[in-house]
């Protein structure tokens, strides 16, 4: 599929957690105050009217931001990133825009599956014309969760609904986002330093290498990382690893 076809799509999986976190009195019927009155809906039970659907739309993209962020794969894929260039020793190289759009982008290829299911599932039957608003935001849900699910951790999950101080579900259908989102997060920052303290264990190793070489030499006054740096490039280059970390990264959400 082509690359300009994921944007919509990953858009259309982020909007519908959005909108699934609005009151669910946004369905009302109407809304009266000081001077006249708004309608929500077409009647009881109705589809929402069309200058609402811009207001939700509009207030959902406000979120867009932060659900990229806790309800993706960008979490992890940002942490491996940076790990891995605090480990090379280049504080502002590569500079973060372009560990970002890495990020992104590897976010967006990962995120593929998630997204053509929301597609199918909801985008698609709801622009036919086969499903109202709310089945439409009902079906977007069940991909997204599938993930979030596969993603989390046991306990991860445990605690957070320890700490909510909500009775214990009987399963995980009956987790609801607020409490699924906050331990995705969890799962994703131990994953991400996992993979990041494997990165870290080479280059360190590199370090001390050179540390021990130089304070044998007796050339106490040579700064390491002028000699270490360097090295750790060069061995970076040969194993060529760019690839690996980006196949690493990939392969953590296939497992």
């Amino acid at each position: 599929m082509k690359a300009s076809h994921w944007f919509p799509r990953l858009a259309a999986c982020v909007l519908g957690v959005g909108l699934l976190s609005l009151p669910a009195a946004a369905a009302a019927a109407d809304l009266s105050f000081d001077g006249g009155s708004l309608t929500l809906g077409q009647g009881h039970g109705g589809a929402l009217a069309g200058p609402v659907k811009i207001i939700l739309l509009l207030t959902a993209l406000s979120f867009a931001p932060a659900l990229l962020i806790a309800a993706t794969s960008f979490t992890r894929i940002i942490i491996v990133l940076s790990m891995l260039r605090q480990a090379i020793g280049m504080t502002n190289t590569p500079p973060n825009p372009v560990l970002i759009s890495l990020a992104l982008f590897l976010t967006l290829f990962t995120m593929a599956p998630v997204i053509s299911a929301v597609d199918e599932a909801a985008v698609q039957p709801y622009l036919a014309g086969k499903l109202e608003d709310k089945p439409a935001l009902v079906a977007a849900q069940v991909p997204i969760r599938k993930f979030l699910v596969r993603q989390t951790r046991e306990s991860d999950l445990k605690l957070v609904i320890e700490l909510s101080g909500k009775p214990k579900p009987e399963s995980v259908d009956d987790v609801g986002l607020f409490t699924l989102i906050p331990a995705f997060m969890l799962s994703e920052l131990r994953i991400g330093f996992e993979i990041g303290f494997v990165i870290f264990l080479p280059f360190v190793l590199i370090d001390l290498v050179v540390a021990s070489v130089l304070m044998s030499l007796g050339m106490i006054m040579v700064p390491p990382l002028a000699i270490s740096l360097p090295l750790k490039i060069l061995v970076f280059i040969l194993i060529d690893g760019w690839s690996l970390v980006t196949e690493v990264l990939v392969r953590s959400f296939q497992a």
